[in-house]
């Protein structure tokens, strides 16, 4: 595994069900350390960015309403084979799917609102590191 750096999202679910805390502390315990954080909201301009290739979709119009409806935590996280770790911490999309002891799987309640997202590759990291921290 090679040493990466991958971008997390707590969503506006997580953050108002007060579940930063928890998140950080599993990130931190697996070894990956967080290299910067914050938290704020997204803006139409970036969510239409970071979820550009799901534009024209049924559920595009309901997930920048729901991305920018309230405060998220951004953060890059680093360490080896970062991406897949924190793929597995998060656990599937679905939270009905999500194995117990994921973000998801404990925290999470419907597809709507899956408490948070990682970028998929490191490709998508860079992508979304740059639209989130520029």
């Amino acid at each position: 595994m090679a040493f990466e750096k991958t971008y997390l999202m707590i969503k506006p679910d997580g953050v108002r069900n007060r579940h930063i805390g928890e998140i950080v502390n599993r990130i931190e315990r697996s070894g990956l350390g967080i290299e910067r954080l914050e938290m704020g909201n997204v803006t139409p301009e970036q969510a239409q960015a970071n979820y550009a290739e799901h534009e024209g979709k049924p559920f595009y119009a309901g997930l920048i309403a729901y991305i920018t409806s309230g405060p998220v935590v951004k953060m890059v996280v680093s360490g080896e084979g970062a991406v897949a770790k924190c793929r597995q911490l998060m656990g599937a999309t679905d939270p009905a799917s999500a194995a117990p002891g994921t973000i998801r799987g404990d925290f999470g309640l419907v597809m709507d609102e899956n408490v948070i997202h990682g970028s998929d590759s490191p490709v998508s990291a860079e992508r979304e590191i740059a639209i989130f921290f520029a």
